[in-house]
């Protein structure tokens, strides 16, 4: 089965393709969730980002900030001040899946009645 790619030096249907590690990182709920929060285009402070993303352990939201900014994704500023002020932003390269993850989200949101509703009724039919 042949597949339209832009780049077809990479193909992600190909084991090793490296661009299979991207779809990999942007398989995580909280990248998606910290991307689809930062496309709004302010830096925003690590706590901030906390608080705004229900759930995520500071262990958790930091390993994935610091994946992100290796990535390219994300970009990290620090202020010379006591303590440090550090926040976060998405980078060029990150802002343009801004409005891919925020589709993605809001399809998730608005089929939640269709999905819940076949989640019933394949589970009352048994598999």
């Amino acid at each position: 089965m042949a597949h339209y790619r832009e780049c077809p030096a990479y193909d992600v249907f190909a084991p090793n393709c490296p661009a299979r590690l991207v779809l990999d990182r942007l398989a995580d709920k909280w990248v998606l969730l910290l991307i689809d929060r930062l496309s709004a285009g302010e830096r925003v402070r690590f706590n901030q980002l906390r608080r705004d993303i229900a759930g995520v352990s500071q262990k958790v939201l930091s390993q994935t900030l610091k994946k992100l900014e290796r990535d390219g994704l994300v970009e990290r500023q620090v202020y010379p001040t006591v303590p440090p002020t550090v926040d976060y932003a998405l980078t060029e390269l990150g802002a343009t899946l801004g409005g891919t993850v925020e589709r993605l989200a809001q399809w998730a949101e608005s089929n939640m009645p269709a999905i819940l509703l076949a989640r019933r009724l394949y589970d009352q039919c048994g598999e």
